[in-house]
């Protein structure tokens, strides 16, 4: 899905649209309500998040306007700090669906995203297939295939390999993992993410002659290759 992002905290901005294409969705980051404002008019977009300083007066407005343009179903969510009580109640009073305080976690933020677009577009969201080459993962029953045979993943094995595949190239560190796939348990020791991957990549055969490969990068995490024309 086509997701807008409004933040002047490039870093901040750039965690969200990080979080959100590794979910699977395109995301389209703006700095100014200007810039969003003007583009929306000519590209429309299926989810707005932005962010609520403090006390201002102008974003009631901004979120009001982008509203305006974009499809009548379209949600928007906001980023507010934890103690800005007054600014939750104003922005949901100005028309937003949903808030996240910050700081952001990234397991809430696609949880709660994924929650919005169901609920907008239950039609194009109901049962979402994914393949990777041989492999097609089954979002909504949790399902995983490989040349049509299901393997036998347990929950976590199958969103730990979904995030490896829709990372394909990319190393990916302990802790980047751990909040996309364990989410609110924090203490996770590390033997017990070094025992998920090795059961990922002995289920699903990530080996060279199926044309991917799961590597460990030395003091980092771990990364998906992809081999060959596979």
């Amino acid at each position: 899905m086509r997701i807008a992002v409004l933040d002047n905290d490039r870093s901040q901005a750039d965690l969200v649209c990080q979080v959100l294409s590794a979910a699977g969705h395109s995301c389209q980051f703006f700095e100014n309500g200007k810039e969003m404002l003007a583009q929306l008019r000519k590209d429309n977009a299926d989810l707005l998040i932005m962010d609520w300083p403090a006390g201002d007066p102008e974003a009631a407005d901004v979120l009001r306007r982008a509203k305006e343009k974009m499809a009548p179903d379209a949600p928007a969510m906001f980023l507010v700090s934890g103690s800005a009580e007054d600014d939750i109640v104003a922005g949901m009073a100005a028309g937003a669906d949903d808030y996240l305080v910050k700081p952001l976690r990234r397991g809430e933020m696609v949880a709660r995203v994924s929650a919005l677009l169901r609920r907008a577009y239950p039609a194009q969201t109901g049962a979402e297939q994914l393949q990777f080459g041989s492999y097609v993962f089954e979002t909504r029953p949790g399902r995983l295939l490989k040349d049509g045979s299901v393997i036998d993943v347990t929950q976590k094995e199958f969103y730990l390999a979904l995030l490896f595949f829709r990372n394909i190239g990319r190393p990916l560190s302990r802790a980047y993992i751990h909040e996309a796939v364990w989410v609110r348990e924090s203490a996770v020791p590390s033997r017990t993410m070094d025992t998920h991957v090795s059961r990922v990549r002995n289920k699903l055969s990530l080996r060279p002659e199926n044309g991917f490969r799961l590597v460990p990068v030395y003091s980092y995490g771990y990364r998906l290759e992809k081999l060959g024309n596979q």
